[in-house]
């Protein structure tokens, strides 16, 4: 018995009649991605700038405040004290007021005109270690330049030769050479909406119609399974194409992400991982039987792997090496990876298609499963 066209069509019709009459989901299919897009893209940001910084200036001579300036001149740093002792620079850190007290001795004029060494000292708030750990190569980098500039400035007043250093190392940042990190996030985000959007919509519908008793009429009558899946799919595949056109226009003409690569390379990535975690909510929802618990087992298999496990956020080298291989069944690492490629690099199918190859065989799987227990679920 092959697939029926007009039954898979007559299911589809009636989903979106079904979800044009309960404007409350429809209304979360659309709303939850704008939102996740406006507190995801402004809010959430790894970006460490205007650090607060407490300075105690115990030398106060020209040397000193030139040092100061270039804290102040930073976009890094924020100095929003000048304190008049250690203990109250301190206070600041303990309270919060502050993440950075940077105490510059009373002998640091002196011993930078008698050639010798001066230490001044760095207090950093490790309570919160990504960023504390990032400042303080900021502060490396920075008294680095300014002690450079003092070795070139008194060997020219002593009428020595000024050797400059063996190696000059230039940097220079592909992809995302202002280093923002709303570059990174926005593209990663878009996979995590809409695995979170398909996955849960779709278990929450199925679910709802097992509780009501509508499942076992429809799975009665002469329709096939796989005519269901697609049929059920339909309706919110359209709502997912729209979630995802709208996440991208959103990432590119507001919160300015550069989209370098092809449109259709996406737009085919986009197809095929909003196929499989549609699929992946059918077959959740095929497993739970009611919305309660279709939600928990939703919210347990997309977001948090999304979100975790992914690469999204946290990058999946630094994590221990069974979470890594565990990591390697999660669709949306493979789904990231190739929208960072395409917004970011203008990576075609020549490099992206083992990750594309991925979703494809992951879509197909949890399709035929789907299909199946949806099959045992009338026995």
């Amino acid at each position: 018995m092959s697939l029926s066209f007009r039954r898979t069509k007559a299911i589809a019709r009636k989903e979106f009649l079904h979800i044009l009459r309960d404007p409350l989901s429809l209304i979360m299919a659309l709303a939850i991605p704008f939102a996740m897009l406006m507190l995801f893209g402004y809010a959430l940001s790894l970006d460490v700038d205007r650090v607060r910084t407490v300075v105690v200036d115990a030398s106060r001579t020209p040397e000193s405040r030139e040092l100061i300036s270039l804290f102040l001149g930073s976009r890094y740093f924020e100095v929003t004290n000048i304190a008049n002792a250690p203990a109250e620079a301190e206070q600041a850190v303990l309270d919060g007021k502050a993440m950075i007290a940077l105490s510059i001795p009373h002998d640091f004029a002196r011993s930078i005109h008698l050639g010798q060494e001066v230490d001044i000292q760095v207090l950093l708030d490790g309570s919160d270690s990504n960023t504390a750990n990032i400042a303080s190569g900021y502060i490396e980098g920075l008294v680095g330049n300014y002690n450079t500039q003092l070795r070139a400035q008194y060997s020219n007043l002593r009428g020595a030769v000024v050797i400059p250093p063996p190696i000059d190392a230039t940097s220079r940042v592909w992809y995302n050479s202002d280093l923002k990190s709303k570059n990174f996030i926005v593209p990663g985000l878009i996979a995590v909406i809409l695995q979170v959007i398909a996955a849960l919509l779709t278990s929450l519908t199925i679910a709802r119609e097992w509780e009501l008793g509508n499942m076992e009429l429809l799975l009665s009558t002469p329709m096939r399974p796989a005519e269901l899946v697609l049929g059920k799919m339909s309706a919110f595949f359209a709502i997912g194409v729209a979630d995802a056109a709208f996440a991208v226009f959103v990432g590119r003409f507001i919160f300015d992400v550069p989209l370098r690569g092809s449109l259709f390379d996406l737009a085919i990535a986009i197809v095929l991982f909003l196929f499989g975690a549609l699929c992946w909510g059918l077959l959740v929802s095929a497993i739970a039987r009611n919305q309660l618990l279709a939600y928990q087992m939703g919210l347990l298999t997309s977001f948090l792997p999304s979100f975790l496990l992914s690469g999204f956020i946290y990058a999946i080298e630094n994590m221990p090496i069974p979470i890594q291989v565990a990591s390697h069944i999660v669709p949306s690492r493979y789904f990231i990876a190739i929208l960072k490629g395409v917004f970011l690099k203008d990576i075609g199918y020549s490099l992206l298609w083992p990750q594309l190859l991925f979703l494809l065989i992951y879509a197909s799987v949890v399709f035929l499963i789907a299909t199946r227990r949806l099959n045992q679920k009338l026995v």
